[in-house]
């Protein structure tokens, strides 16, 4: 009888195929594994979006003026919102683009059909000028998400941090003033852009430079929607 459990190969099962070879520059393999993947969408049409949001969010900030404090710093005058946004009919087109996002990377990643991933979680953050959020993860969930509404010229790009424990042995030594390859980078970071959102997994540290930006009244402001992602039995 055949063994049904046998019919693929284990995705932890890596091949030394070919490591018997000598030791020349052709024989050199290199297996990947174990990525960190960030995900990226241009949501198309965004202008009509992002202009419906803005209007939601300052009006969402007038009835909280306070907000909550997270990874933002009120003394630099960032505001963080309640995080129960996706329950707002004000955000609804929101909803639509990260619920789109997320069916695509169910289908890419081969998650199980009978699961979907489901927001849990939707907040909104102003940065004024000088506002910045310190590095932190975003627990209890399998993906996280931003999306940029507003970002002024130099209102401060997200950086990504190398998670991996190798950063706590010895350091390495690069060739000067060269490009590394990407596989050997510890930092990386990606500029803001009205109509871009960014979705990566939730225990990758990540903070935001400060807003620098020299635009004047809150055309200065660094205006974003973030959310969690979590599995949800459909």
């Amino acid at each position: 009888m055949r063994n049904e459990a046998t019919r693929e190969t284990p995705n932890d099962v890596a091949s030394d195929q070919g490591s018997a070879a000598g030791p020349s520059e052709v024989s050199l393999k290199v297996a990947r594994y174990f990525p960190t993947l960030v995900f990226s969408v241009e949501v198309p049409d965004s202008e009509h979006l992002n202009a419906r949001l803005i209007e939601a969010i300052y009006a969402e900030r007038e009835r909280d003026k306070a907000g909550v404090r997270k990874s933002n710093y009120r003394e630099l005058g960032g505001w963080h919102s309640h995080t129960g946004l996706h329950k707002d009919t004000a955000f609804a087109g929101m909803v639509k683009h990260v619920d789109a996002a997320a069916a695509r990377m169910c289908r890419k990643l081969r998650y199980h059909r009978s699961y979907r991933l489901s927001i849990g979680t939707m907040w909104s953050i102003i940065n004024p000028p000088g506002g910045l959020n310190r590095a932190h993860i975003h627990p209890g969930c399998i993906w996280s998400g931003v999306y940029y509404v507003q970002a002024p010229k130099n209102s401060g790009g997200i950086e990504f941090i190398d998670p991996r424990t190798q950063n706590l042995m010895g350091s390495v030594k690069y060739i000067p003033d060269t490009k590394r390859p990407r596989d050997c980078w510890k930092k990386v970071r990606y500029q803001p852009r009205a109509g871009r959102m960014l979705i990566f997994p939730a225990w990758l540290y990540h903070s935001v430079a400060p807003n620098r930006s020299r635009a004047r009244g809150k055309d200065a402001d660094r205006v974003i929607v973030s959310f969690n992602l979590s599995q949800q039995r459909r």
